[in-house]
């Protein structure tokens, strides 16, 4: 309901406690306990008798009401949680299509494990349930779709294979895909998002490796923004993964992949060689060269660092 008073208050001038009341079907008190609530978030609202409540600043707190348009299951939204990926696995009666969103997480993760650092109020952490009608091969293609909306919706961002998105070939973007399955169907997919967005400080082993948009372009993003620009970009997306598949999208996918071209190293049964990103296949995979041979790899299978200035 809050955040609903909210957006009234997203206008020129004041709005009235009467308008806000009849607007909401609530009560005079009750909307002046809701503002008190916007206030306790950090919204500076001003009333004045007579004109009624101007909202005079806010701070980068996600507004799950913003979100709901771009969401054609349910939002989800925490202020603290271990991981939105962990929750989404808990949470019972999902609808399809629905986002799992917070503004801190205390467990975030990302691929093998690794810890994902996550700040309060400074970055985006999102997960999207899916329950899509596909083979179990094709799951690992989702991950390619979401680095690809995350991409269009970051400028000058590139994908490095199979799932960092980079700014200045620093990561900027990790994305962690899970699923369910039962045989040789799948019950349902989640899409774990984690965006370095207003991150100012990172720490030292971190800081050749990883950045965030403010800090290549000197610029704040709304979060609430970012998320409704990429899950719009993702729909349309998975629209067409699920209609024609992924071949259709490749052409796109190669020209925004930092990995081609270069040289990696694979790591496979505990030893290493180095290759070359030649292509990506129909269904996603990696082709490398090496000895004067090609060879498909995916992710689950192989570790591939790019040589981009981190590993």
């Amino acid at each position: 309901m809050k955040y609903r008073i909210l957006e009234m208050l997203k206008t020129d001038g004041y709005v009235s406690g009467e308008e806000i009341s009849k607007s909401m079907g609530i009560s005079r008190s009750a909307v002046w306990k809701h503002i008190n609530a916007l206030r306790s978030l950090g919204y500076e609202v001003e009333s004045v008798p007579s004109k009624g409540y101007r909202l005079l600043s806010q701070p980068d707190i996600i507004n799950p009401e913003k979100l709901r348009d771009y969401v054609p299951g349910r939002v989800y939204y925490y202020e603290t949680i271990d991981s939105t990926n962990a929750e989404c696995k808990r949470a019972e009666d999902v609808p399809d299509k629905s986002l799992f969103v917070s503004e801190s997480q205390t467990g975030g993760r990302g691929r093998l494990g690794r810890k994902w650092s996550s700040p309060k109020g400074s970055a985006v952490y999102m997960s999207i349930y899916l329950e899509p009608d596909i083979p179990i091969y094709k799951v690992p293609q989702l991950t390619l779709i979401a680095g690809m909306a995350v991409c269009r919706t970051i400028r000058g961002s590139r994908i490095k294979w199979p799932n960092d998105v980079l700014l200045n070939n620093k990561k900027v973007c990790g994305i962690l895909t899970e699923m369910t399955a039962e045989a040789d169907r799948v019950n349902r997919v989640i899409v774990g998002i984690g965006i370095n967005v207003n991150n100012e400080v990172f720490n030292v082993d971190l800081i050749t490796k990883a950045t965030s948009m403010y800090r290549e372009t000197g610029k704040k993003y709304r979060r609430d923004k970012l998320i409704c620009d990429i899950l719009e970009e993702f729909w349309r997306l998975y629209d067409v993964f699920l209609k024609e598949g992924f071949s259709v999208l490749k052409r796109e996918y190669c020209i925004k992949c930092a990995t081609l071209g270069r040289r990696v190293i694979i790591k496979r049964n505990g030893e290493e060689f180095e290759a070359r990103a030649h292509d990506i296949g129909e269904n996603g995979e990696l082709i490398i060269e090496h000895d004067g041979m090609r060879e498909q790899v995916t992710s689950g299978e192989v570790s591939v660092r790019g040589l981009l200035g981190y590993n």
